[in-house]
């Protein structure tokens, strides 16, 4: 089995609570940090280890928590995001409902190391549940003296507040949570100013994933050197997946990076396999929002050579042969899913969430819909399918946030590689309509 960071006492009785969680190594990064090193050396060691953002974009950490600007006399925000709105992904959920120290820990050493003496976890509106753990561990790192004024006799000082959001999408964009937690509704802002420069309040700012801010503790606990050891290349450390759609055995997986794709998939430990004997018809591998991949280029690149659980292996060829590791949702499609109908609920998704604020996202997702919504139900035409690749170019890169690529970026992936069923659905009308789709099956393989 591979290594775990993060997940290597998340089965362990009462791990929720601050004694368990003390006794099994918790909370030595808080030690090390605040007694025996400043916070530039901590910053130092997050940029040696690598680590990338595990909330989707995959941006280098410790290169973010250098941009933070430091004016005199003005304070500085941490916000853990904590929305996890991704369809497809849900390893935020599991890390903070079984480990909530875990992330006040990472929280604790990060905020000492960008100067944060305030420091937020904005939650997803949904996991009210969640909510209550986090507060009652909040509190037992108060009692215990880890929160509040002058941490371990260090001087720094630290409070830590939990914020629900309002359940939408949109929120986990950087800004439109600042927005959000500000009391406003959660539109994105244009950018620049960046929040590293002007976000909570004015003030400068910086918003990581929850298993970002987690990954902070080994980093602290090992080295940044030890840690870079881990993966592959610029993919440094481990990953958590969240494994769903037809899947054998689907769950959450921290793996090493560099991990085959296809071991991932097949593999005793992972895995095992499609669901019921099934064959592989499909994959998106980082959240609805990520391009798909047929299965000839799931396990294996357009050159060949095995497809890696890495952030370079998953985009190699680019969205011509490639797609985006992303938040790590892993969603498998076996040979009787439909694509059409699977692209549509994915564009269903992203012209509910749309903040509106911007015309081409606001009536282009919209036009997919209802677009995809005609050829899945037999009402569609060989125009449509046209018609989906212009509104496409015209959202594409031409929006505020991501939100628009988002939701552009799978449907043209479906159309470049499964143009054939979108035109059955225009020949099979009578089949597409009662969702007969063993014809669509059959046309298809013969």
């Amino acid at each position: 089995m591979a290594r775990k960071l993060l997940l290597e006492h998340d089965s362990v009785p009462g791990i929720e609570t601050f004694e368990v969680y003390r006794k099994h190594g918790g909370y030595r990064s808080v030690e090390k940090a605040l007694k025996k090193m400043s916070p530039q050396e901590v910053v130092e060691e997050v940029q040696k280890s690598g680590l990338r953002g595990r909330g989707g974009a995959g941006f280098p950490t410790g290169m973010k928590w250098s941009f933070l600007a430091k004016p005199e006399g003005v304070p500085r925000y941490l916000l853990c995001n904590a929305d996890e709105s991704e369809p497809g992904t849900f390893k935020d959920r599991y890390l903070m409902e079984k480990l909530p120290h875990l992330l006040i820990e990472g929280m604790i050493v990060s905020s000492y190391a960008l100067g944060a003496n305030l420091s937020y976890i904005y939650i997803r509106g949904e996991y009210m549940w969640i909510l209550d753990i986090l507060e009652k561990a909040i509190d037992e790192a108060y009692a215990k003296g880890f929160l509040g004024k002058n941490i371990l006799g260090s001087g720094f000082d630290l409070d830590l507040r939990v914020a629900p959001g309002g359940g939408a999408y949109i929120c986990g964009e950087e800004t439109a949570l600042i927005e959000s937690l500000e009391g406003k509704r959660g539109n994105p802002r244009m950018k620049p100013p960046f929040p590293a420069v002007k976000g909570l309040w004015g003030c400068p700012t910086v918003v990581n994933n929850v298993e970002t801010l987690m990954a902070v503790v080994p980093i602290i606990n090992e080295g940044g050197d030890e840690y870079a050891k881990i993966g592959v290349g610029k993919s440094t450390g481990t990953k958590l997946i969240s494994a769903g759609g037809n899947l054998a055995r689907p769950g959450v997986y921290e793996l090493e990076m560099g991990l085959s794709v296809e071991e991932f998939i097949y593999g005793d430990d992972w895995c095992r396999g499609i669901a019921n004997g099934k064959k592989l018809k499909a994959c998106v591998p980082g959240g609805s929002s990520v391009p798909i991949l047929p299965a000839h280029l799931v396990t294996k690149t357009a050159a060949g050579e095995d497809r890696l659980m890495t952030y370079e292996s998953l985009a190699d060829g680019g969205f011509a042969t490639g797609s985006m590791l992303g938040s790590g949702g892993f969603i498998v499609f076996d040979e009787d899913q439909c694509i059409v109908r699977n692209t549509w609920n994915f564009a269903r998704f992203y012209a509910h969430e749309s903040c509106g604020q911007c015309s081409p996202c606001r009536e282009g997702t919209g036009w997919m819909e209802k677009v995809l919504n005609r050829l899945e139900h037999g009402q569609g035409n060989l125009r449509d399918i046209d018609l989906l690749e212009e509104i496409n170019k015209k959202i594409e890169g031409n929006t505020i946030c991501p939100l628009g690529d988002a939701a552009a970026w799978p449907v043209a992936a479906a159309i470049r590689h499964f143009r054939e069923e979108f035109e059955w659905h225009v020949s099979h009308r009578e089949e597409s309509q009662t969702r007969n789709y063993g014809l669509l099956k059959e046309s298809l393989v013969g």
